[in-house]
């Protein structure tokens, strides 16, 4: 069942065209990652989905209004402390008794395994506790797909492999819908069902990681070598 469709979608801004005519679904329940060079169209990808950004031209179809977005800094507010951080968008968006909010939230923690930190703020805790802090607030609200940016940007590999593992096990464990724009190839590979890869706009092979890294074709070969040996 398809859950995120794309079909023909353009975008452009003054410095040119960042999608041109990208086409592709995502199934319900699918780990789905993104990647390619740099300024190709990723992050904004994930903003029309999210409803951030409007396609100029095509369609984009969403089959549900309850996404996460997990930003690439975490995006943490400095002034309150994990816990307040991950109740924020209970507390906003919901009419919700405390007790109800404590529960989800604690369970968030727990999944990510900050439950011990919860009264710490940003500042006491490091980058990729900072980034499963961002993921606990991402799925505290029972989202049915998940956005990442750039998950393990500026991790180093220990780190990096618990934030793939984590993204992998929230999505199995709970039947979300993943989509992930990473340049870290290691977990791609290792967490995806499907990867896309995108060039100019356009999406230039959608396959499986052994499809993905068995493929012939040019831009997939340029892009293995390119990032052969990397790991973010």
């Amino acid at each position: 069942m398809k859950i995120i469709e794309f079909e023909n979608v353009v975008k452009r801004f003054d410095a040119g065209t960042v999608l041109d005519g990208l086409s592709f679904s995502i199934e319900k329940g699918e780990i789905f990652v993104i990647v390619g060079p740099s300024g190709t169209g990723k992050s904004v990808t994930l903003k029309h989905i999210v409803g951030l950004l409007a396609p100029d031209s095509g369609r984009v179809t969403v089959g549900t209004d309850r996404i996460g977005y997990l930003f690439q800094s975490g995006a943490l507010l400095a002034w309150l402390d994990v816990y307040d951080n991950v109740a924020l968008p209970l507390r906003e968006t919901r009419r919700m008794r405390e007790d109800e909010v404590e529960r989800r939230v604690m369970q968030a923690l727990t999944a990510v395994g900050l439950a011990e930190h919860a009264d710490k703020f940003p500042s006491e805790i490091s980058g990729g506790m900072q980034k499963r802090a961002g993921l606990a607030r991402a799925i505290v609200c029972e989202a049915e797909v998940l956005l990442y940016d750039e998950p393990t940007s500026g991790l180093d590999p220990v780190t990096s492999v618990n934030i793939a593992r984590l993204i992998r096990d929230v999505g199995r464990t709970n039947g979300v819908t993943s989509v992930v724009v990473t340049h870290d190839l290691t977990s791609a590979l290792k967490i995806a069902d499907r990867i896309m890869l995108v060039k100019d706009g356009k999406a230039v092979i959608i396959a499986t990681p052994s499809e993905f890294t068995a493929s012939d074709n040019q831009s997939v070969r340029e892009f293995l070598a390119a990032t052969q040996g990397e790991s973010l």
